[in-house]
């Protein structure tokens, strides 16, 4: 399980890298709200599929709340 973790944050990482990189020299702004959008709605949809899209279920495998857990899916348009 640790492997499968540890290529997660190799690949976020390795993202990370490359927007630095691409920014040639320009000063980042917002880096951690743009990675957590980027990673939460893809993690979001990921759990709803594993569970069948039972909300109950993917907010106790997400450790929240089932109403945090809705309003996050609102946020990203997934309800």
């Amino acid at each position: 399980m640790h492997k499968q973790i540890d290529q997660i944050a190799e690949a976020i990482n390795g993202a990370l890298e490359q927007y630095f990189h691409d920014l040639d020299g320009e000063t980042p702004s917002g880096v951690y709200d743009m990675v957590l959008a980027r990673v939460e709605k893809p993690l979001l949809q990921a759990v709803l599929k594993r569970v069948d899209d039972n909300q109950t279920k993917a907010a106790d495998m997400l450790g929240i709340n089932r109403n945090t857990l809705r309003k996050k899916l609102q946020t990203y348009g997934l309800l």
